[in-house]
């Protein structure tokens, strides 16, 4: 999904068990440069051009992100961001096995920055709630809002096909999901106001297996025969990528998949561009040390 959505751009995609060794090969092969010697126009600019096609860097790696990293304790980073999901923040609070929690909430005194995703999709009382748990354990850190914004259909097996999000108007929809967040996924599509919406939810990163086509096929037989027209699966980028010639053996249903951009929403002065002068302040302030 990175590899289709960063096509024609400088940046590197590393994958393997060990991302620390995989990021130390890339850094090996192509060198690094320090992208705080230019000032913040300089890296905007140089933001702008490489959305555009017409980025001049090197093939040197300026900064290195790592996802899902805070547990990485032996592994030194310049910022550390913590996203926190608004519909299942902390959970019980318990630590696993008892909870979703893998540290105290206490270890947000590491954290740099810390972004409240999925805000749109939960009440402003209850991101105030959040933040001021958060505000609780380290008050001077930034907080940012996000949410995932719906931008248009492709075809499974045919990613050259774009149909716009009103297609699915009126439109029985099966949504088939292997994500953290199933529910997030579900309530977006039921926004878009299809004719019905029903779901299948798998583990977070399961790979899908025969047994499973042959339950997917069983639920939309039903819903057709329930409803009286043909339904539409509807899947994750993330869960189309991860095995997309399985997919097709969902023949003659036809599967779409949705792609969304994370949108960093205005929040008590925080927007966008607040966001990255803050990422760009750590980074100046972490070379200085």
């Amino acid at each position: 999904m990175l590899q289709r959505h960063l096509a024609g751009t400088p940046v590197k995609i590393g994958v393997g068990a060990n991302r620390a060794n995989t990021a130390a090969c890339f850094l090996k092969r192509y060198g690094h440069i320090s992208l705080c010697k230019h000032g913040y126009s300089d890296f905007e600019k140089h933001f702008s051009d490489n959305k555009q096609g017409n980025c001049s860097y090197s093939d040197q790696i300026g900064v290195a992100i790592l996802d899902d990293g805070m547990q990485h304790i032996s592994l030194w980073r310049d910022i550390e961001i913590v996203m926190v999901n608004a519909m299942i923040p902390w959970g019980n609070h318990q630590l696993i096995p008892l909870g979703p929690l893998r540290e105290p909430l206490t270890t947000l005194t590491r954290a740099d920055i810390v972004v409240i995703h999925h805000a749109d999709m939960v009440s402003k009382k209850d991101v105030e709630a959040i933040a001021s748990e958060v505000r609780k354990v380290k008050n001077s850190l930034p907080i940012f809002l996000s949410r995932l914004t719906p931008l248009y259909f492709l075809k499974a097996g045919n990613m050259s096909c774009k149909l716009a999000l009103m297609d699915i108007h009126s439109t029985l929809v099966l949504c088939v999901s292997a994500i953290g967040s199933a529910d997030s996924f579900v309530e977006r599509m039921k926004k878009l106001e299809p004719a019905y919406v029903d779901r299948l939810d798998f583990s977070d990163h399961h790979l899908f297996q025969a047994k499973d086509i042959d339950m997917i096929r069983l639920r939309l037989r039903n819903l057709q025969s329930e409803f009286a027209m043909k339904p539409v699966v509807v899947v994750t980028e993330k869960d189309y990528d991860r095995a997309p010639e399985v997919l097709t053996y969902l023949d003659p249903y036809e599967v779409l998949v949705l792609c969304s951009s994370l949108q960093i929403l205005p929040h008590n002065g925080n927007t966008e561009e607040s966001f990255k002068k803050c990422l760009w302040q750590h980074l100046e302030v972490s070379n200085k040390v």
